[in-house]
């Protein structure tokens, strides 16, 4: 009689009853022993044993604190792909390193340049060797690479008239406030 009250409470939360034999328990188990084990792993592994025993889905969310759709994902995914689902995985394609090292050695060709770049025209530079990247990526690679960067300053002393600028520094010299003489 438990156990088709077990199998209730699965069904009625959405989920069919997960069955695991013992040895692929002792399995699991030692997957979550481990010393190397993260915490994302152990946790997912006692949504897998306690889902075995016949616990619902909300009972094993509120348990673990975690939401129940959480737990129908991973056992949902365990049910598809075994242990290989306990693990994370990075969201998107894997990372293309033959594109990476060619945007790395470009972007070194051009720092040794004698001339100061900002990260605009690093990205300019690099498409007319056909490596299409904004500036933000551009300064992830920097990043990436070590190389030190910087804003540039913001000035306009390149846009003054030397006459107007003694002229109003001379103009504020009058204007500002004169030290009381005490004697």
């Amino acid at each position: 009689m438990v156990q088709s009250r077990s199998y209730h409470l699965l069904y009625t939360s959405g989920m069919e009853p997960l069955e695991v034999d013992e040895e692929g328990r002792a399995r699991l188990r030692e997957l979550g022993r481990a010393p190397t084990a993260s915490w994302w792993v152990r946790d997912r592994v006692e949504m897998v044993l306690l889902a075995a025993e016949g616990w619902s889905a909300p009972r094993i969310a509120q348990h673990l604190e975690v939401s129940a759709s959480t737990v129908r994902r991973v056992v949902r995914a365990f049910r598809q792909h075994g242990t290989d689902a306990l693990e994370r995985k990075l969201p998107g394609p894997p990372p293309d390193l033959q594109h990476q090292r060619r945007v790395q050695h470009a972007l070194a060709a051009l720092l040794e340049q004698p001339r100061t770049w900002t990260s605009s025209q690093l990205s300019q530079a690099l498409a007319e060797h056909g490596l299409q990247l904004g500036p933000r990526q551009v300064r992830r690679y920097l990043n990436a690479m070590g190389a030190s960067w910087r804003r540039t300053k913001m000035s306009l002393t390149h846009r003054q008239h030397a006459d107007a600028v003694t002229h109003a520094r001379r103009r504020l010299a009058t204007l500002k406030k004169r030290p009381v003489r005490r004697g």
